[in-house]
Formats: structure tokens, C-alpha cells, sequence
């Protein structure tokens, strides 16, 4: 693929995403809380994360080792994190999760892999072919420094409010209740505020527009699922704190 078709390639993901953020604010995602057996045929709500989330390394793998560039490692190391985040949220993650019984529409599922087939393509594609680093001064460069800090401050909040979300239920507990703690003080939805922090953070190491793209279509992919459950937690409990933001701390 020449560079020419895939930065065309690029520039019409980043105007779909711009351009779905509206229509995805008004349409709740029907699984999770929201679950609708309206949209089709459904799944173990484990078996549909290990499949849509579990696919990216396997994609993004694919279009890494196809690619004809130089490798170096600068190129390992930013593969080597985006690995590491899906294999925590394709095959670690859904496993700790306590959703037995509950199940999501093989319809969202199958989006969700579309998503992650056309976002490991951006990445990958680009690390594989088109990148180019100085692994001599990459590693001292302010770009390095800053963006693993926040990567690692990213990966770090949703992980631990991951851990604080499973733990809310006894075993045996079925039903919902108010988290708190942590930076649930401040937002419904932390665990969601973290991984966009993580993927600017992936973002500023990549130095490129492909690690904005996945950036922003974090950002438009998480933040109508974290308003929609901001919603509900105020329409079911009534001593749900005011105070609380959707997403992001003291603004949204």
C-alpha cells in the first residue's frame, strides 16, 4: 500500500468518527445495563468481549508483520503497549468480570470487531510501513517522557476502577450499586476516563496523526456509553451524588 492511499485512508476514519460522534450520542448501545433484546440474536456477555476486544492483537498483529518497513524499538515498544492493554481487555479482563447470565446482541459484538479491524489497521499499518523513529533520541525525547507518563496514569486509573467495579457485588449479588472511592468521587464513569487518558497518552508517544485517530475514536466511542450510564445511575438512584461528573472530572 502506498503512503498516499493509506493517509487517504486515515483522513476519511477521522471524518467518520467526527461525524458519527452525534448520531452515537443520541443511540444507547443496547448491552451492559442497557442490554435490549431487540437488536437480534444474543451471547454470553463474556464470550462477546473475549470475542470483539480479543481480536485487536491478533489484527493489529497481522498488520504489523505484514508491513515492509524498518522495524527498531521504538516500533516494538508502541506495538508491545498496545498489546498489552488488549490483551488485559480481550482475555484477562472478561474473566474477572462477574456477568453471569447476562448477554449482549451478536449485532453489537460484530461493530465492535468492524471497530477494532479498522482501528488496528490505522496503527498497525502505520507502524508496520510508515513509521519512522530515531531510536537515539526517541527514548530521552520529552514526547517519551510525557506521553508513558500518561499512558501508565491512564492505564492505571481504569484498571483500578476495573478492580473497584467488580468488586462491588458479594458473590451471590446480582443488582447495581453506587461505586465509590477512588475517582468515583468526582466521575460516574473512571474506568472510561482512563482509557482515553491511556490512548492520548499512546497518542503523544506515537508522535502521529494515526495515534490521535485511535485517540479521538476513543473518545467518541466511550463518551456517549459513559453519558448513557451517567443517566441511569441518576434515574435509579435518587441519592446518587450530585456532584458527580460523567467522565471527565469537574467538566463533563
Amino acid at each position: 500500500m502506498s503512503c498516499e492511499t493509506y493517509q487517504y485512508i486515515l483522513w476519511e476514519w477521522i471524518g467518520l468518527g467526527i461525524v458519527s460522534f452525534p448520531f452515537l450520542l443520541k443511540q444507547t448501545a443496547p448491552y451492559g445495563r442497557h442490554c435490549s433484546n431487540a437488536w437480534g440474536p444474543m451471547i454470553t456477555n463474556q464470550l462477546g468481549w473475549m470475542i470483539m476486544e480479543g481480536v485487536a492483537p491478533f489484527f493489529v498483529s497481522f498488520w504489523f508483520w505484514m508491513g515492509n518497513g524498518e522495524r527498531n524499538a521504538v516500533t516494538y515498544f508502541l506495538y508491545g503497549l498496545y498489546m498489552a492493554h488488549y490483551i488485559y481487555r480481550g482475555w484477562i479482563y472478561p474473566l474477572l468480570t462477574n456477568t453471569f447470565g447476562k448477554k449482549m446482541p451478536l449485532l453489537i459484538c460484530s461493530s465492535a470487531v468492524f471497530f477494532n479491524l479498522c482501528n488496528t489497521f490505522i496503527v498497525g499499518t502505520y507502524l508496520g510501513n510508515f513509521a519512522e523513529y530515531d531510536v537515539a533520541t526517541y527514548f530521552q525525547s520529552p514526547g517519551f517522557i510525557v506521553g508513558l507518563f500518561v499512558f501508565l496514569t491512564g492505564a492505571f486509573i481504569n484498571a483500578k476502577s476495573d478492580f473497584i467495579l467488580i468488586h462491588l457485588r458479594k458473590p451471590g449479588e446480582t443488582g447495581y450499586k453506587i461505586p465509590t472511592g477512588f475517582l468515583f468521587r468526582w466521575v460516574s464513569c473512571p474506568n472510561h476516563f482512563g482509557e482515553i487518558v491511556e490512548w492520548v497518552g499512546f497518542a503523544i508517544l506515537m508522535g502521529a496523526l494515526p495515534g490521535w485517530s485511535f485517540a479521538l475514536w476513543t473518545f467518541v466511542n466511550l463518551v456517549p456509553r459513559t453519558l448513557d450510564h451517567h443517566r441511569w445511575y441518576k434515574a435509579k438512584f435518587a441519592n446518587y451524588p450530585s456532584e458527580r461528573k460523567a467522565v471527565i472530572p469537574f467538566l463533563l
